[in-house]
């Protein structure tokens, strides 16, 4: 009798501790920045950016000087991602995987056009169109979306929609930035992949990148598959983009695209934790036959980054994404700042089966994803927030300590947040060649 008297008032005790311990951990910080206090208007409407460095304390010299390293060591230095080929050609590549694909090579592009580095970007666009993009054929104007960059040859003729949704809005940009009277007319090269996309209806079994029904862009445009999406593939800012420069008649559609993606992007993020799936269907259910899917894993680590921008350009859905900044951020705070993992079930548990990369099939605190946090920083409401954008500032794009080291994956998400934390990731508009 003693002993269960004794076990219930140990259990009552623990409790009440953990609970304590929990809201102790969601509340939020004393930082001597204050509060973060997020901006209210959209760079669509105002034309001014935010670095958020610069508010964060540290001087402009050492963010150019941050920035620059971080694009050399992409691009140019000792364990670079992106190679030359020939006097006109380049690519970038995904050396963990020993392939080139659509993703890498429009990150590239996207790099490219918002530092104002043509060549790099007329590089890697003649490459990735002498070598992937289908000429003819049902699947005309689409892309294959991975290749051995060595033999050139392809891994798949399939497409990943998200290479098209990259290739399109920064074939925009590259247009408004340097027109399109030098060596390549990128607007008529961005309405080639829209016209083909809209000429696709089922009939050979290839679909348009963007499902007409749901309104919402596709896993992939082809196979039972394409009845799957990827919430990381939802970019809102680009369907507006799509909406003011394709001119290609589908305006309205693309807005309502953009819509679409803000509210499935309600659905897919857990209520608490604010992590999503890799996989879902239109409706934002997980494949259940997939374990790999059904968890936060590399693709998710896209989404705070992907919400950030929306916020940043265009702030149409800034109560809800100033509340998903601070549930992520509590989330991953809480698992703790500088030690977080980079794999979860949605709910924050750890998943029973862990995805490998690059040969290492382990949890680890992953740069892409403490960059991708950062970059939520965007939309932040806590002083907490100032503690992820100290965490990416003082990250480094280095091996870890188990020899895995990805400078393609990491190093691009990595440079994407720099760009977008300091204020260097924009809408480009028409004559911005500055």
């Amino acid at each position: 009798m003693r002993l269960a008297v004794l076990t219930s008032v140990i259990i009552v005790l623990l409790f009440p501790v953990k609970a304590t311990l929990a809201d102790d951990c969601e509340k939020d910080v004393t930082d001597h920045r204050g509060k973060m206090t997020p901006w209210e208007k959209g760079a669509w409407e105002t034309g001014e950016y935010r670095n958020v460095f610069l508010d964060a304390g540290y001087k402009q010299e050492d963010i150019d000087a941050k920035l620059t390293k971080a694009y050399y060591d992409v691009f140019e230095g000792p364990n670079k991602v992106y190679f030359e080929v020939g006097d006109s050609m380049g690519y970038v590549s995904d050396l963990k995987n020993h392939d080139a694909r659509t993703e890498g090579l429009s990150y590239g592009m996207m790099v490219a056009v918002q530092l104002n580095k043509k060549d790099v970007f007329d590089r890697i666009w003649r490459w990735t169109k002498k070598y992937l993009q289908h000429q003819g054929g049902p699947r005309d104007g689409y892309f294959a979306w991975s290749i051995k960059p060595e033999t050139l040859e392809r891994n798949s003729d399939g497409t990943a929609s998200d290479g098209e949704l990259y290739f399109v809005t920064t074939l925009l940009f590259a247009s408004n930035r340097w027109g399109n009277d030098t060596s390549i007319n990128y607007y008529a090269e961005a309405r080639r992949i829209l016209d083909a996309m809209w000429s696709k209806d089922g009939s050979e079994g290839i679909n348009n990148i963007l499902n007409v029904q749901h309104k919402k862009i596709s896993f992939v445009p082809e196979s039972e598959r394409y009845h799957l999406t990827d919430p990381s593939y939802h970019l809102p800012a680009f369907f507006e983009i799509w909406a003011e420069y394709a001119n290609d008649g589908h305006e309205q559609f693309y807005r309502e695209c953009a819509d679409t993606a803000r509210v499935y992007l309600h659905k897919v993020c857990h209520p608490e934790t604010g992590l999503n799936p890799d996989i879902t269907d239109y409706e934002g259910n997980s494949p259940e036959w997939s374990k790999r899917f059904v968890a936060f894993r590399y693709d998710s680590w896209r989404v705070p980054m992907n919400i950030a921008m929306d916020y940043a350009w265009y702030a149409k859905d800034k109560e809800w994404q100033q509340d998903y900044g601070r549930r992520i951020q509590n989330f991953l705070f809480c698992q703790g700042i500088d030690t977080f993992v980079d794999q979860f079930n949605v709910d924050g548990t750890t998943p029973e089966w862990i995805l490998p990369a690059g040969g290492f099939k382990k949890l680890r605190h992953s740069l892409g994803l403490v960059s991708t946090s950062a970059a939520a920083s965007l939309m932040g409401t806590q002083a907490k927030s100032w503690k992820f954008v100290d965490a990416v500032w003082n990250a480094k794009l280095e091996p870890y300590e188990d020899g895995y080291f990805d400078p393609y994956y990491d190093g691009l998400l990595y440079l994407f947040s720099l760009m977008h934390l300091s204020g260097n990731y924009r809408i480009i508009r028409p004559n911005s060649n500055d």
